[in-house]
């Protein structure tokens, strides 16, 4: 008897809760409470993905915001730090709704990506949930305590 090879369509849970882009930063907060969950795929009004949200968009959102480092010289200001970053936690601060806090580019996997990938891709790119795709339909997703499970048996 050989031993299978598992597979993200044998570990993900199929019972995927999604938010849409438009949905409070509130709601969200509760979302995850009530269902006990840290993180959801975002997609839009077809079921597309579009996102994914975790926990930690969420705690971004309330961190202090760093001012950033000026240098007078003369008349000018320059600044130290990139405009792009200084506005990237400007936006996350300031954010209402979850198309505001979440990542857009989303690492996703097939039903038939194997376990190790998984595993490699969940440690390479610090990714916590992997949303498991059909071509462009969500299947199911993938969190660590997911791949813990499969592990243990």
């Amino acid at each position: 008897m050989t031993d299978k090879i598992l597979k993200a369509g044998d570990i993900m849970r199929r019972d995927v809760i999604t938010v849409r882009p438009d949905t409070s930063v509130e709601e969200l907060g509760r979302l995850f409470i009530e269902k006990d969950i840290s993180g959801a795929p975002v997609v839009d009004d077809k079921g597309n993905l579009v996102g994914i949200v975790t926990e930690n968009d969420l705690i971004k959102k309330e961190r202090p915001f760093h001012i950033p480092t000026i240098i007078r010289i003369f008349d000018a200001i320059i600044p130290v730090e990139s405009d792009s970053r200084v506005e990237e936690e400007i936006r996350k601060m300031a954010a209402t709704t979850v198309g505001d806090i979440c990542t857009k580019d989303v690492i996703t996997v097939d039903v038939d990506t194997p376990l190790s990938e998984i595993a490699d891709i969940m440690t390479e790119k610090g990714v916590h949930l992997l949303p498991v795709m059909d071509g462009k339909k969500l299947e199911g997703i993938i969190g660590k305590k997911d791949i813990i499970r499969a592990i243990a048996g």
